[in-house]
């Protein structure tokens, strides 16, 4: 098993970087990793990864890109409630 999934959106327009990135982080097991290259901060990205419980990393390149790092967070019950 790989530990770290690349994905190479760069130069690729809106919104298909963002549904690549989903795609693949929704099939991301434990300890897996994704690593998006894309060529400006996706701030739209962030919120759904914080809204479906993904925890994300991400830091500038010394090219002008942008490597994020993403991975699962804590399971989380789905429907918003707490198990009892």
């Amino acid at each position: 098993m790989t530990d770290c999934i690349h994905l190479d959106v760069r130069g690729l327009e809106p919104p298909i970087p963002m549904e690549k990135a989903l795609q693949l982080a929704a099939d991301l097991l434990p300890g897996q990793h994704l690593h998006m290259l894309i060529h400006r901060e996706p701030f739209p990205l962030y919120e759904l990864l914080d809204g479906m419980g993904y925890r994300h990393d991400t830091q500038a390149q010394p090219n002008g890109d942008y490597l994020v790092v993403i991975e699962r967070g804590a399971s989380r019950p789905r429907s918003g409630k707490s198990a009892t």
